[in-house]
């Protein structure tokens, strides 16, 4: 229908006819000329109507915004001093000789440059929301994406393979999204979470390298680097270690950034261990862009009259960190509330604070309520060890580990983005040596940080029974700008030490027995040693594109209540369908307020 895309009509074709279809972007009548903006996928034209054709030209008057057209035309260039720099075909014009009109629109719901529309009502019209052009680059970025990371990974080797979509509810993880079965009355199907135990038993069957670009479910509490279900790159290797996968790892993302957006990520990337990072930015996935750091300060204040630090100095699962803030020293009381009231999301109980007026002065020249409960020589230590200026406020907390952790490591993203100290660009990193389990106190049983099929340590193998806290695991992380892009590990290829970590993690022999005999089974044969990872897709091109959610960088995505508003889904069925799948269904009961 066309001879021409719209990218594709620039001084090259200076003087020939082409033929373009698409979308009236904009209808402009200046003194008996129309002239229409004419967008399709690759960009836009400006089309020229002048009145010498009576026919052509009073269709044109009848064009409307989004009216789905097809234009004939002379390519010439534009008048001296109207050119656009900004589009392909900002030099030239197209003047129309034929014009038919391929349908017609109705007035949009909402004007396609309004950024005034509230998200709910573009997902309701995402057809409509996705022909902005920002929307248009977002997916083309990732068609980009994908394309590149095939590339490599069919360059090395790999290959794609499928995995089941309908398995088995797991007893490890997020909620499992359930399938009912018509053929098994009363049992389930789930939608999986990953294809974790999938790809292990593709290296067991002797596949070496595989890949797949999937979709993945979860039923968990939704935010804006989430959804119910998502885009995962699944990777899986037989014989390479965790150095040899983390080498094939970067030369991928190097090959990805420098094909989509021109970027060379450093060679070879930067590692912390997992206790390095949580001591120095309270997150298993800090974002280096943001040049603060906690310091422990904790051995300083051991024996301090103050219950708030003396308490945590002396508990074994306890921690006392403190963030310098240079020229923090500014802020006013206002804003040193709403931090307090910031970190008590995460379980703090408080913010204690010291701003530096006068560095030389010592005690004098400090400004607390909690100086007259530290000594001068805990003051010295902490003035020193923090580095603290004149004109600096330092932030403390105290508490457990991992509330001080979650909350300093927040506060130290939260300060940086509201001082601007957010450095520009792209810092990656792997972080590794995760611990193998977390202890959960109120349901006193050991977790797998990551899932059970992570690789203890070799070094750590001891204390496996005896200190499972202390066991590292053979896990790593590809952590972008503060969020962590992919994660992956060794994985257990042996029968036994699959059954210690099941133990361990309190699942029942009859348990794993049921839930994983397939996977303990085919463990019996010759399984290899393995490793690999999954990287977000969405939450990679999120990054690229500068978009603040994966939603925007999704064609369809559901909203935060899981939603979604362009089908009404989910809805309800009717009472056949519910019949033939042996379900009756039981609404929650709401209770009247009195």
């Amino acid at each position: 229908m066309r001879s021409h895309t719209a990218g594709q009509v620039d001084l090259a074709v200076l003087d020939q006819e082409v033929t373009l279809v698409g979308w009236v972007n904009r209808r402009r009548d200046h003194g008996g000329v129309i002239f229409v903006d004419l967008r399709d996928r690759d960009g836009m034209v400006q089309i020229v109507f002048d009145p010498d054709d009576l026919d052509v030209f009073a269709k044109a008057e009848s064009l409307r915004s989004e009216f789905v057209i097809r234009v004939r035309g002379k390519v010439r260039r534009r008048p001296a001093g109207t050119e656009n720099p900004n589009i392909v075909s900002g030099q030239i014009e197209v003047l129309g000789l034929g014009l038919e009109i391929l349908n017609r629109s109705e007035p949009l719901p909402f004007q396609l440059d309004d950024e005034r529309v509230s998200e709910e009502h573009r997902l309701r019209y995402r057809y409509l929301d996705l022909r902005r052009p920002e929307m248009l680059a977002r997916l083309k970025l990732r068609h980009q994406v994908t394309r590149a990371l095939r590339e490599h990974l069919d360059n090395a080797g790999f290959m794609d393979v499928e995995t089941p979509v309908l398995t088995r509810a797991t007893p490890e993880g997020a909620r499992d999204y359930l399938v009912p079965s018509r053929t098994h009355p009363g049992e389930f199907f789930a939608l999986p979470q990953s294809p974790q135990i999938f790809k292990q038993l593709l290296m067991v069957a002797g596949i070496e390298r595989y890949y797949q670009i999937v979709k993945c479910f979860r039923d968990e509490d939704l935010r804006a680097d989430r959804q119910p279900e998502f885009t995962q790159l699944d990777i899986e290797t037989s014989f390479l270690d965790e150095e040899e996968v983390m080498a094939l790892i970067e030369d991928m993302m190097r090959h990805l950034f420098a094909q989509t957006i021109e970027l060379a990520l450093p060679n070879p990337l930067p590692r912390l261990t997992w206790a390095e990072a949580m001591r120095r930015f309270g997150s298993d996935k800090p974002d280096l862009r943001i040049p603060l750091e906690l310091v422990d300060v904790g051995d300083l204040l051991v024996a301090v009259d103050f219950k708030v630090f003396s308490g945590p100095a002396n508990d074994p699962r306890g921690r006392i960190a403190a963030l310098r803030v240079p020229n923090g020293n500014s802020l006013p009381r206002s804003a040193i509330d709403d931090y307090t009231k910031f970190v008590s999301i995460y379980g703090a109980k408080g913010l204690a604070y010291i701003k530096v007026n006068d560095a030389a002065a010592g005690r004098e020249g400090l400004q607390s309520p909690i100086l007259k409960f530290l000594t001068d020589d805990a003051i010295d230590g902490i003035m020193t060890r923090t580095g603290a200026q004149t004109g600096d406020v330092v932030f403390f907390g105290a508490d457990k580990a991992k509330i001080v952790n979650e909350s300093l490591g927040a506060l130290r993203v939260r300060i940086g983005q509201d001082m601007g100290l957010v450095e520009q660009g792209f810092r990656a990193l792997w972080v590794t040596e995760f611990p193998m389990f977390e202890y959960d106190e109120k349901e006193g049983r050991y977790y797998a940080l990551h899932h059970p099929f992570t690789a203890p340590n070799l070094d750590d193998l001891h204390l496996l029974e005896t200190d499972p806290e202390a066991v590292r695991s053979r896990a790593y992380d590809f952590v972008l700008n503060g969020f962590e892009l992919g994660g992956g590990s060794v994985r257990i290829h042996d029968q036994t030490m699959q059954k210690r970590v099941f133990e361990l993690l309190g699942i029942s022999a009859e348990q794993a027995s049921e839930k994983f005999g397939f996977l303990l089974d085919a463990l019996k044969f010759g399984a290899p040693p393995m490793a690999g990872l999954a990287f977000g897709v969405d939450r990679i091109v999120m990054l690229m594109s500068g978009a603040t959610s994966i939603r925007e960088v999704i064609a369809f995505p559901k909203t935060q209540s899981a939603a979604c508003l362009l089908t009404n889904a989910p809805g309800e069925v009717d009472e056949a369908q519910l019949r033939e799948l042996s379900i009756r269904v039981r609404k929650p009961v709401v209770e009247k307020a009195e």
